[in-house]
């Protein structure tokens, strides 16, 4: 087995920054996929791409990224768009005019590690064939970011059973604290991710924006925090995605992501085990937020980062 398999979306983002617009090639999986490559991994993408002038940009784009795009990504009757706002802050705000569905995936058994998240995993049809592909795998491990998006997910209730199920399905999750106060409003992340680290996953990490990430091992009592690093933000689209990235790369790693003796030794792995991989994350969402755009940084540019705290 080799690589990494991530099911979900590629788009052209439309960021709207200051009323100048500029599209630029983006979406979570592919975001992911592409951080994963500028760290040293192989990486492919599962998505729902239109053959046309932006699908050919999101195939260059991948191309040059190093990033495979599974056979059959290319047949959606047109290529999905964000439309992303940006406020004073950095802080994007998305709309959405996509379809969403899911090509056949044959070798889905020739991967290490599988990834899935966000809106690939919940909108229809491609989202139960999501569900569908990763009950399939066999052999290798599984993470999920449910990255919530409320303009497709409509309602936290249209969609929790579903983001649940993954849950359950998955070795390792990451969630923002927004995505878990959206998904269960009321209740603490801390409350949440309580609950779900007892549904299946062995690891949970919590993006809390400039407070760090909070990060939950199986077995174990203690809330795990680490903090942010120096930077100065330019804006915040693909920061999760890259600090998904620069995880799922740190736990490869340290061999606890990418089979049966993998997810053996993630079982029982502790705080200390996962800190590497916890600290790459925040490496690499660190160089990103100081970017233009869902940006996949180097090992250098992330030691350099890492390098300030």
């Amino acid at each position: 087995m080799s690589g990494v398999l991530c099911l979900g979306e590629a788009l052209i983002d439309a960021v709207d920054q200051n009323g100048e617009v500029t599209e630029i090639v983006g979406g979570s999986l592919l975001n992911v996929a592409a951080g994963l490559t500028a760290l040293g991994h192989e990486a492919t993408v599962g998505c729902w791409i239109g053959q046309d002038d932006r699908g050919d940009l999101i195939k260059q784009y991948a191309a040059d990224r190093k990033v495979a795009l599974a056979e059959g990504s290319d047949a959606a009757t047109k290529t999905p768009v964000a439309f992303a706002k940006i406020d004073a802050a950095g802080h994007a705000d998305y709309t959405f005019d996509l379809e969403w569905d899911l090509p056949s995936l044959d070798d889905i058994q020739g991967y290490e590690h599988v990834h899935t998240g966000s809106i690939g995993a919940t909108l229809e049809p491609g989202g139960t064939k999501v569900v569908a592909a990763i009950k399939a795998v066999t052999n290798a491990t599984i993470s999920y970011d449910p990255n919530a998006r409320p303009a497709l997910m409509e309602s936290p209730e249209h969609v929790l059973a579903r983001v649940e199920e993954i849950v359950a399905l998955s070795d390792v999750v990451k969630a923002s604290d927004e995505d878990l106060g959206w998904l269960y409003p009321g209740r603490s992340y801390e409350e949440v991710c309580r609950d779900w680290i007892t549904r299946g996953p062995r690891l949970m990490v919590v993006t809390r924006g400039p407070d760090g990430a909070a990060v939950f091992v199986a077995g174990d009592d203690e809330l795990h925090e680490m903090s942010t690093l120096p930077v100065v933000v330019n804006d915040t689209v693909g920061a999760g995605d890259s600090f998904m990235a620069g995880f799922i790369s740190g736990l490869l790693d340290e061999g606890l992501l990418g089979g049966a003796a993998e997810r053996e030794a993630l079982a029982k792995a502790t705080w200390a085990d996962v800190v590497p991989a916890v600290e790459r994350a925040i490496g690499t969402s660190t160089v990103t937020v100081g970017r233009a755009g869902a940006y996949g940084p180097s090992h250098d540019e992330i030691a350099e980062a890492l390098a300030r705290r």
